[in-house]
């Protein structure tokens, strides 16, 4: 009976593939805007404009007029976080509503959903740890979870539901996964840099007791690393004539090129709030063009249903054969 609401419902009001690919590619959006607001509320130093949670006050869920700009900031940062849960409800509904049903998807916007309310968890975990760099480390990484498993259903709805099959030689897809990985060191390191800095959030957080200028020198190692990596997929990838793919890669490096640029000039500058937001965008832009270029390296093939005359020789070879009469 469920079973056969659902269907009714489904085609009472279907979602269409490009409405679904529409919605989740809203999905990527939303948990990128988030990133960057939640980086508005740390270099505007609002972190504790709610100086609790999960209410705002100790008496109140929502901001008062005592709290000044700080408590609206941080306020409407909590706020967002429930217009992201709301599209990422979106994509859930739209991808139990298309039809035909694809394998795969439902899992991978569930998680995306799931991972909103975890986010607003351990975001109540920094406000009650005043800020912890570590904590608010582990935000921003967890939201970089979340962006790539949004970013694999957006790219996993285009695909048919096949067999993946190789488009590059084996080694250049392990090149591939070792940039993404060094892509991921890259982000972590970047959280302790952000840890060791000036713009903690409050002007009473503590920071991680780390060298800045050396996590800094840490940090634009592993970047030129990453740099030389993606440069080598270019021409790897342009030299056994993977068009897709090489596109992909240089991609990357101009999007690993704009970054470099900011974080020089915002370490150079003295870490100007407005160039720190840039750069916290553009982790989120290196990660999604990261895991372009290692998605680039397959391809999914349409499923192939096997043909009548296969199914009947199978089934033909498979039966026993009658008993010869004596």
């Amino acid at each position: 009976m469920r079973r056969i609401c659902a269907v009714t419902v489904a085609a009472r009001f279907p979602v269409s593939t490009t409405m679904l690919r529409r919605l989740a590619f809203a999905n990527i959006l939303a948990n990128v805007l988030i990133v960057v607001t939640g980086g508005a509320v740390r270099l505007t130093a609002s972190g504790l404009g709610c100086p609790t949670w999960p209410r705002c006050t100790d008496t109140s869920y929502t901001a008062t007029p005592e709290m000044g700009l700080h408590g609206v900031i941080e306020f409407g940062n909590r706020l967002l976080t429930f217009a992201v849960g709301i599209v990422a409800i979106a994509v859930v509904v739209a991808v139990l509503l298309h039809r035909p049903r694809r394998r795969g998807l439902l899992p991978l916007a569930v998680a995306v959903l799931l991972g909103i309310p975890a986010q607003a968890v351990i975001g109540g975990i920094t406000v009650r740890t005043n800020l912890n760099p570590w904590v608010v480390g582990l935000h921003f990484l967890a939201s970089m979870v979340v962006i790539a498993l949004a970013y694999a259903l957006w790219r996993r709805i285009a695909e048919p539901d096949g067999p993946t099959v190789p488009v590059v030689p084996g080694p250049l897809r392990t090149l591939a996964v070792i940039t993404t990985v060094v892509c991921g060191a890259v982000l972590v390191v970047g959280t302790w840099v952000t840890g060791s800095g000036p713009h903690a959030g409050d002007g009473g957080a503590a920071r991680n007791g780390l060298d800045p200028e050396q996590l800094s020198q840490i940090h634009a190692d592993g970047v030129f690393l990453l740099i030389g990596l993606s440069v080598a997929l270019v021409f790897a990838f342009r030299a056994v004539g993977a068009a897709g793919p090489a596109r992909a890669a240089l991609v990357l490096v101009g999007v690993e090129a704009g970054q470099g640029v900011i974080g020089y000039v915002q370490y150079f500058t003295n870490l100007p709030a407005l160039l720190v937001g840039a750069h916290m965008l553009g982790s989120c832009l290196v990660l999604l063009a990261t895991l372009a270029v290692l998605r680039s390296t397959r391809e999914r093939r349409p499923a192939v249903a096997p043909t009548p005359s296969a199914t009947t020789a199978r089934d033909t070879t498979t039966e026993p054969s009658a008993p010869v009469p004596a």
